[in-house]
């Protein structure tokens, strides 16, 4: 049982996602498609890079709920800059990409100040943050969808590369240099530390407020990128949009390994999250499941991966408890 303990705890979401393809593969025969694959792909790379930011904020033992508005208000600023006719469109469109990430940054950064300084509880900080932001999106905009874009952006944001579309290759991107931040640096091993014992972290001189700050401003930063990539898809800024974000990239990091209690989590995981729950919405869809029975499903997928992060941490505590009884005897 221990040696099947230890295959699940490291394998578990790779195996879940192969019986998953097995199955979808025999049960609807669009599903093994080279192009419902790369749809696949397409549906998950926006969702990973703003659940790559979900990750850095978890693991300090935090939560961010305003990812979804954050990407909404972010595309509606992008689209609108698309639109200044007395700027060339290169320059536009270079700028529309700066407004984007720089917006995300700033709502990231407003998230972190208030919850660093002001000593606010995550949670009722990007609450406020989710409305403030969809309101300034529906506010500017007037509720409308921005349509007319350049579609010398959607060259640069949603392009194909034979078969394989570029916003894949970009969420790659974020995953690999998240993954080199998280695994490399400094930074990273603070993350993990605050989320394990900030206390502990403060009292040996590190700066805890500015590591939880510079997470949350990386998720806005992430939020920022989505948006990119969103419009591209979309042709399109839409206040509505990013709608389910949240959830979205709460569950791929939890799915994928990093707990809720902060400390605990990889980006590899986190990208395995976003592709098992972008394979389960599209294996549904293909099996004409309907909606309101699809929601039903992925809040259960998301209950059972917080209950098997429980399984885990309490393995963790029991094995703990085991050698310290075995040190004082």
């Amino acid at each position: 049982m221990s040696v099947f303990r230890k295959v699940v705890n490291q394998l578990g979401i790779g195996i879940v996602i192969i019986v998953m393809f097995v199955f979808l593969s025999f049960a609807s025969p669009y599903f093994f498609t080279l192009e419902n694959l790369m749809n696949i792909l397409l549906q998950v790379s926006i969702g990973t890079v703003i659940a790559v930011g979900m990750t850095f904020v978890i693991i300090t033992g935090g939560i961010d709920l305003s990812v979804g508005s954050m990407v909404a208000f972010s595309c509606v600023l992008i689209a609108m800059t698309l639109h200044i006719e007395a700027v060339p469109v290169p320059a536009r469109i270079a700028l529309a990409l700066l407004v984007g990430v720089a917006s995300g940054f700033a709502m990231g950064a407003i998230n972190g100040l208030v919850v660093v300084k002001g000593h606010v509880p995550a949670f009722i900080v990007t609450l406020g943050m989710m409305s403030v932001a969809r309101g300034l999106a529906l506010f500017i905009t007037n509720g409308q969808t921005i349509y007319m874009l350049p579609p010398e952006y959607q060259t640069v944001t949603a392009a194909k590369l034979g078969v394989l579309p570029i916003q894949v290759i970009y969420a790659l991107v974020v995953v690999m240099i998240a993954s080199f931040i998280l695994g490399r640096t400094k930074f990273g091993r603070y993350l993990y530390a605050i989320g394990g014992n900030k206390e502990a972290v403060r009292l040996s001189g590190i700066n805890t407020g500015l590591v939880e700050f510079f997470a949350y401003a990386i998720s806005g930063v992430t939020c920022g990128i989505g948006a990119i990539l969103l419009v591209g898809r979309l042709n399109a800024g839409q206040p509505i949009a990013g709608d389910g974000y949240d959830m979205d990239a709460i569950a791929a990091a939890i799915i994928g390994g990093t707990s809720l209690s902060g400390g605990v989590g990889k980006i590899s995981g986190t990208l395995m999250g976003a592709i098992l729950m972008g394979m389960l919405k599209n294996g549904l869809n293909l099996l004409d499941v309907s909606q309101y029975l699809q929601k039903i499903i992925i809040g259960v997928v998301i209950v059972a991966a917080v209950l098997f992060d429980q399984f885990r941490k309490g393995e963790h505590r029991r094995k703990k408890a085991a050698v310290a009884e075995a040190v004082k005897a």
